[in-house]
């Protein structure tokens, strides 16, 4: 059971103050959604019990709802536009929303309540325009092509959100309501989050379609430095499935890869140093959720070949050696395990050096292969294993690999479909070339706003095939705004994103929330003085003293306790930043 037609326009009407009702405009179904905005039912009823004085608005879709200190609100969709059409569905990317209330009033709440209530709403409004919402009212986006040539007759007949992988589903929390009544399900889709391109390519003559889909869980979800490793389930934060997919004369084919924070118990809280030191939990047992993180992988995905990019000196050094002993520990013969040393591989601009990787798991990705599907729908060639990227942050160095590995695999595709002869290379193929970067780097940068808040570093490597000096600006520039949002407005993003989920759900009934946490003394107090202490210098060196070892008394005085103040600052530097109020503890140790 499919739920709508590709491109079906929705109208909301509401009458004040008793029901919101959602039909399908251009549909010949009779049945009409009935939403009581005070009992907060919902029901099936049929047009004509629409009142004729109802407000009518389009919108593009049902996101879900959602409980806030204030009652209960509707958030639809109001703008999308298309991506394209995904073997012949229309994919739609959401652009804008509206956030509903079913009360028409908050007068019967207090003055906290009401500012909680508008945190919560600037929350909700933040994470719908996050940028990167993705859905299909008739296609199955949370699956691979791979996972939908191998189910049953049954699971072709469920609903969009009941086949659903639950992993991708974003608005899953929104739509709890929904997934208790079956016959609701028509009215809703899952909405997924992440990166999805479709382009059409030409090649010789030859028209195919080539796609990117990028789906991130909302399992462990969250933002760089409040989310890291894995939980007691085995989700890996950061956790994204990147499918690529190409079409040509009925034929089909993909290639998926997987990247994942590093899958054990570890944490790299934002301190107001750049670059925090990351910390390996002391107090569990990592093999346990490594397992699970592994199992799992490997019912979805078959072999694992894990590639670990971080650095193998400094900081990150104890990260990858814990990650080759588990490996070791674990002794499961379908995961391999390869480090390999990015940033000192690539140093000075050796680019080139990235062949090592790719020629030491090229018998790899030969032996896994990749789907394809020939024109008549039989199922030629299934993807056997997938590599598993990661760096610190699964985004910069991850997707220039993800992008090398995809290229090549592309390659083989093209040329077994007959897009390509023996012999004929992509990189000689200058317009796909130059769009296949792109789309590359599109990706790049989309997974890492949502998740460290900027465009990814390294793209000018992705777009043009070599590094620039004016990328390595872009990449100075980035990561300095990436430093000032980890510390100071991620605390709030996290939040946005639990909130959301339903990693965090607002009672009604409980008058407090964690909303109002008033702020240590040091918070106020430490910056003052700094500041104080550091303009007083500066006008003891403007305006001099009577002797210069007078002076030289006041700049010391002044410098000292100015420098004091700041490495107080550094010392307590957890107090000072912006952290979630809303997120369970365990979740960020």
């Amino acid at each position: 059971m499919l739920a709508f037609k590709p491109g079906l326009v929705f109208c909301i009407r509401h009458i004040t103050p008793e029901k919101f009702y959602i039909e399908a405009c251009d549909d010949g179904s009779v049945d009409v959604l009935a939403i009581d905005r005070v009992s907060t039912e919902m029901t099936l009823t049929v047009r004509k019990d629409v009142p004729a004085s109802a407000e009518t608005r389009p919108i593009c879709g049902l996101m879900g709802t959602i409980r806030l200190v204030a009652g209960m609100y509707l958030v639809v969709i109001t703008k999308k536009r298309k991506v394209g059409d995904l073997l012949g569905h229309a994919v739609w990317k959401a652009l804008d929303f509206d956030v509903i209330s079913y009360k028409k009033t908050i007068l019967h709440l207090t003055d906290n309540q009401m500012q909680d209530n508008k945190t919560f709403l600037s929350m909700i409004n933040s994470m719908l325009h996050s940028d990167g919402f993705y859905f299909a009212t008739d296609y199955d986006l949370t699956h691979t092509l791979q996972r939908l040539a191998n189910t049953s007759p049954e699971f072709q007949e469920m609903s969009l959100l009941e086949r659903a992988d639950q992993r991708f589903v974003w608005n899953g929390h929104l739509l709890r309501e929904f997934i208790a009544q079956p016959e609701l399900h028509m009215f809703v889709f899952p909405v997924v989050h992440g990166f999805i391109t479709v382009k059409s390519s030409c090649i010789s003559g030859k028209v195919f379609e080539w796609s990117i889909i990028s789906r991130r869980s909302c399992f462990r979800a969250g933002v760089r430095y409040y989310v890291r490793g894995i939980d007691s389930e085995g989700h890996a934060a950061n956790y994204v499935e990147t499918e690529q997919i190409v079409q040509y004369n009925g034929a089909k084919a993909s290639f998926v890869q997987t990247r994942g924070s590093i899958p054990f118990y570890w944490s790299q809280r934002p301190n107001l140093r750049y670059k925090p030191k990351p910390q390996i939990s002391k107090t569990v047992n990592h093999l346990d959720g490594f397992q699970r993180h592994f199992d799992s992988q490997i019912i979805l995905y078959g072999r694992q070949v894990t590639l670990n990019l971080i650095n193998q000196k400094g900081s990150e050094k104890p990260l990858e050696l814990a990650f080759d002993k588990m490996v070791t520990n674990l002794g499961n013969g379908m995961i391999k395990y390869i480090a390999f040393d990015f940033h000192k591989e690539c140093s000075h601009m050796r680019w080139h050096r990235l062949q090592i990787l790719l020629d030491m798991v090229a018998e790899m990705q030969d032996d896994f292969g990749y789907f394809l599907v020939d024109a008549d729908g039989k199922v030629l060639l299934n993807q056997e294993g997938t590599f598993r990227s990661n760096c610190m942050d699964c985004l910069d160095r991850t997707n220039v690999i993800q992008s090398l590995l995809a290229r090549r695999s592309l390659q083989s595709q093209l040329q077994r479909m007959g897009v390509l002869h023996i012999g004929q290379r992509i990189e000689e193929q200058t317009d796909f070339e130059k769009m296949y970067k792109n789309a590359w780097a599109d990706n790049a940068d989309a997974c890492a706003k949502q998740y460290a808040g900027t465009g990814a570093l390294k793209t000018d490597f992705t777009r043009t095939g070599k590094r620039t000096h004016w990328g390595l600006l872009m990449d100075g520039w980035n990561s300095m705004i990436r430093y000032y949002k980890n510390n100071f407005s991620d605390g709030f993003r996290q939040d946005s994103i639990d909130l959301f989920l339903g990693n965090y759900v607002v009672d009604e009934a409980d008058w407090t929330t964690p909303l109002q946490d008033p702020k240590d003394w040091k918070f106020l107090t430490l910056p003052i003085i700094m500041v104080v202490a550091f303009s007083m210098c500066i006008i003891c060196l403007l305006m001099a003293g009577d002797t210069w070892t007078e002076t030289l008394a006041y700049v010391l005085f002044w410098g000292t306790a100015s420098a004091v103040t700041g490495g107080l600052i550094l010392f307590y530097g957890r107090d000072f930043v912006d952290a979630p109020k809303l997120v369970q503890k365990e979740k960020l140790d």
